[in-house]
């Protein structure tokens, strides 16, 4: 179990307060949160201490263990007053000590609070980053705090010292495989899979070149992939089969690359989800990209579209479309929907899942075509080829779409590029990177002529320092007046 950091509330209020005595040699009043998790406080000549272990308007002493000219690290080492935001983490593997897993950095602080802190950093960013202030701010996206987790890739190591196999996240700042017994932000069912695991991996010849297992939950499924170096011995598949039939998983094999991931035994149930709002059915392999909380991506996707507002006799393009998540229950609504993503793998995969829901509903889809193509490297004349649309939907890994949005820009600026090509009235971005999203926030409210109308943080990581969010931006009517 994680040993208590120790605690003695001695004050009454946070020494951030102007009016309070000053703090005794080496307390430090903490005064924000950053998105790694670590409390932000400053020296009295104004140096900042990022602190371990640290939350917001808490007292605290620190052990500095880094040091620059204009800032210090540390961590936190006896807590004078505590926030009213700190809880009790919920699993015996978090904490700071030598070999606490590093999966999670917020356990410390109530899952409400955690949000919060996520909102505000998503403001600060489009703020401090590009200047732009939401109309509207989103009521954040919640979901549940625990057993959220559908994917995760978990490392495995035979540790001949310990004569055992370990599994699981990385230890705090380590490369070391933390020694997990349980995960609580894993469902319960696949939290309970991690000591038989432990003990499967460590009765094959191939313990030592099995370096890790991804792990993805279906609705009706749990996939597991083994990732192995070197052929597999029949006693070792024998090994897998009967775990696969003794604890109801499916396992999936790699050798080499994603492209050589196969399913062991053909059979079972469908590794799938739904999104029953809009009656569709979801297939997948286990490697695809899909979002890692069900929970939340249900939610997610539903507001997606209303704050989109399609109507029927509307075009909507979906980019970076995946699998479609967003695109096919955006052909219940629209017009025309068009799906845009970068490989040709997931666009023939899109395909399919488009047929199969086709076939499966009783009310038609609207016409949905998907195309491959790079979208890092975006021309004007690519987009207009495309054609218009009256609504986007854009949905970009982390590096964002600034491609996309430098060529909204260039047409904007430059009529004569456009012909009969018209901007879409109404962009929905969701993000994975508050960064990136206030990079090309500003680019579509500076120069673009769009207004961000609304944006808002989505807790889709929980106990994590990851932001997710979405923002709703709006055509400028008469941007040369607006």
């Amino acid at each position: 179990m994680t040993a208590p950091i120790p605690t003695e509330n001695i004050l009454s209020s946070p020494a951030a307060d102007p009016g309070a005595a000053p703090l005794p040699e080496g307390w430090l009043a903490v005064e924000s949160l950053n998105i790694e998790g670590q409390g932000i406080a400053r020296r009295p000549d104004g140096k900042v201490v990022f602190i371990e272990g640290a939350l917001p308007f808490e007292v605290v002493s620190t052990n500095v263990h880094r040091k620059k000219d204009n800032w210090e690290a540390g961590t936190v080492t006896q807590i004078h007053h505590a926030s009213s935001q700190r809880v009790q983490p919920g699993c015996p593997h978090f904490g700071l000590h030598a070999g606490a897993c590093g999966g999670c950095k917020m356990q410390h602080l109530h899952p409400a609070a955690q949000v919060a802190v996520k909102q505000r950093v998503l403001e600060d960013n489009l703020w401090h980053l590009a200047k732009v202030k939401p109309e509207m701010v989103l009521r954040p996206i919640e979901g549940p705090a625990w057993g959220y987790r559908y994917r995760a890739r978990i490392s495995v190591r035979h540790v001949h010292k310990k004569g055992e196999v370990l599994i699981g996240f990385h230890e705090r700042k380590s490369r070391y495989v933390a020694d997990m017994r349980e995960c609580h932000v894993l469902p319960p069912h696949v939290s309970a899979l991690l000591m038989p695991l432990r003990k499967l991996i460590f009765s094959m010849e191939a313990r030592d070149a099995c370096p890790q297992i991804e792990l993805a939950c279906g609705d009706e499924v749990v996939a597991l992939v083994l990732r192995h170096m070197e052929p597999l011995s029949d006693g070792d598949m024998a090994l897998l089969r009967a775990f696969a039939a003794s604890h109801q998983v499916q396992w999936w094999l790699q050798s080499k690359g994603p492209d050589t991931v196969k399913l062991l035994d053909e059979g079972g149930p469908e590794l799938a989800y739904d999104l029953p709002e809009f009656g569709i059915h979801m297939p997948f392999r286990p490697t695809d990209f899909t979002q890692v909380n069900p929970h939340i991506n249900r939610v997610l996707v539903a507001r997606a579209l209303r704050l989109l507002d399609v109507q029927r006799h509307e075009r909507v393009i979906d980019w970076f479309c995946g699998l479609g998540n967003f695109t096919l229950p955006l052909a219940t609504q629209a017009r025309e929907v068009l799906g845009i993503e970068g490989s040709e793998t997931l666009v023939a995969r899109s395909r399919e899942n488009l047929a199969l829901n086709r076939a499966r509903r009783s009310s038609p889809l609207a016409p949905t075509g998907f195309v491959a193509r790079n979208l890092f490297e975006m021309t004007p004349a690519l987009l207009v080829a495309d054609g218009a649309a009256d609504k986007w939907l854009v949905d970009p890994p982390r590096e964002g779409a600034f491609e996309l949005a430098k060529t909204l820009v260039a047409l904007h600026q430059q009529p004569e590029l456009r012909g009969d090509w018209t901007p879409p009235q109404r962009i929905v971005y969701v993000s994975c990177n508050p960064a990136t999203l206030a990079r090309d926030a500003g680019l579509l409210v500076h120069q673009a002529g769009y207004r961000c109308s609304a944006a808002g943080a989505v807790n889709m990581f929980p106990h994590t320092a990851h932001v997710e969010s979405m923002a709703v931006f709006d055509r400028v009517p008469n941007p040369a007046a607006g």
